[in-house]
């Protein structure tokens, strides 16, 4: 079963009505946002290091990759991460009790969105309650949370105010479905447990609700993006319901965009995690991963398990060329600063999206995403220019279809391309010289 196909229970014809909104243009043109996956776990950070896939399915969730999933995988007895967390933090200490350890004092929320924002964000979202339960703002639901506990800040207060002073849209990331903290299931060891081992009944909806509606108000995020499903206790025509929910949130921010993790038939962009997308996708989708192998910040991750900066210019470029978003994530520590192997990536980013950011802000798909034959490419569209991003700069010539071929081009600076032609007849551009060490580089087709 796969949270991102599930609906469900099935109401029959007292199914709740939910409001109809598509996804706004401002999130189409946007392209770029930064997930980060900051909270309780960025303290211990740690998991076993491999790829999405990288152990036996038997082995999955006691080896999970995710170190923000280190509250589930810890109450694994004889996990890699339940060996650690002994030796580290003996057997006497809770997951929860690290909560008193987490000093966030020397976090510095408008820097650290400055870099994000540097980057080339054009939006933030934060995880507000990661399964774990811990909140990150001064909810009035449970004292579980970032301002009575650990950092005593409001983080999300903090983060959200920094977006805004940059003109960033900002958004929230919130685990609708798990909450480890009220609830007393044993662990998840498998795709199945997902479904099994979490709440449903009305109590826990009515929570989940409450802390949801506390997120809109105070914060009126732009994109609502909602983790792993729904309780079902809650999708209903009940006031603490998906729907109702969601009519309070678009009357609250009518341009607001929300994703498809709901479990309910109606949803928004489509969500793709650690997923090759092959093609253009119809519908606008988005495409999510860490910068590693793990959201949360995985201390045992190196450059081996980390998108280069080049892979990342590169990764932005085939999605957008499929009609989706990038919503790449940064992993803090503890103390909101990040990593240099994850800094290095963004910022070499921000200089290539300086650039030629044009060719990604605001566009849409071609005719089509790419083609089999020939260097590696992209295409983007904008009116009726197209952007044709060589993958391969190195290779010295970027191959053109026939439907570019005759028309006026040129290279970032505004230099025109040189055409050549191939014995088979295939028009090239001449990838200039200074160019072709380049991670990318977009050539620019007139009408």
């Amino acid at each position: 079963m796969n949270f991102e196909t599930r609906t469900g229970p099935d109401f029959g014809d007292a199914a709740p009505v939910y409001p109809d909104a598509e996804t706004p243009e401002w999130y189409r043109d946007a392209k770029l946002g930064f997930f980060v996956h900051w909270g309780l776990y960025s303290l211990p950070a740690w998991a076993p290091a491999h790829p999405p896939g990288g152990v036996p399915v038997e082995d999955a969730y006691a080896h999970h990759q995710y170190a923000e999933w280190y509250a589930n995988t810890v109450r694994i007895a004889g996990s890699p991460t339940w060996e650690r967390h002994q030796e580290l933090y003996g057997t006497g200490t809770s997951y929860e009790d690290l909560a008193d350890q987490w000093d966030a004092g020397g976090f510095d929320a408008d820097a650290f969105v400055a870099g994000l924002v540097d980057a080339g964000a054009r939006y933030v979202i934060p995880t507000t309650k990661h399964h774990d339960g811990f909140c990150l703002w001064g909810t009035g639901t449970t004292s579980f949370n970032a301002v009575d506990r650990g950092p005593r800040r409001d983080l999300i207060a903090e983060l959200h105010d920094a977006t805004r002073r940059t003109g960033t849209r900002f958004g929230v990331y919130f685990s609708g479905a798990l909450d480890w903290h009220v609830s007393d299931f044993p662990p998840i060891e498998s795709d199945t447990d997902l479904f099994r081992f979490r709440r449903a009944d009305e109590r826990f909806s009515r929570y989940a609700a409450s802390q949801l509606d506390e997120l809109v108000e105070r914060f009126r995020p732009d994109v609502l993006w909602n983790d792993i499903d729904w309780p079902d206790g809650g999708k209903g025509t009940e006031s603490y319901a998906v729907a109702a929910l969601l009519r309070r949130y678009f009357a609250a921010v009518p341009d607001g965009a929300v994703n498809d993790r709901w479990g309910v038939p109606r949803h928004g962009f489509l969500t793709r995690e650690y997923t090759h997308v092959a093609d253009i996708l119809p519908q606008p989708w988005e495409s999510t991963r860490g910068l590693g192998y793990s959201f949360g910040y995985n201390q045992a991750e190196d450059a081996r398990h980390s998108l280069s900066g080049a892979e990342l210019i590169r990764l932005l470029a085939d999605v957008v060329s499929k009609n989706g978003n990038l919503l790449i994530n940064v992993g803090p520590r503890a103390d909101g600063s990040v990593p240099e192997l994850q800094a290095q990536a963004m910022r070499q980013l921000g200089e290539w999206l300086r650039r030629d950011g044009s060719a990604i802000y605001g566009t849409r798909p071609w005719v089509r995403a790419g083609e089999e034959t020939g260097a590696p490419r992209a295409y983007t569209a904008a009116g009726e220019v197209v952007n044709v991003i060589a993958l391969d700069p190195a290779s010295g010539t970027l191959d053109l279809p026939d439907e570019l071929a005759a028309r006026p081009a040129w290279w970032p600076g505004g230099g025109s391309a040189e055409h050549e032609r191939r014995p088979d007849g295939t028009a090239v551009a001449v990838i200039p010289d200074a160019l072709r060490g380049d991670a990318a580089v977009a050539l620019t087709v007139g009408a």
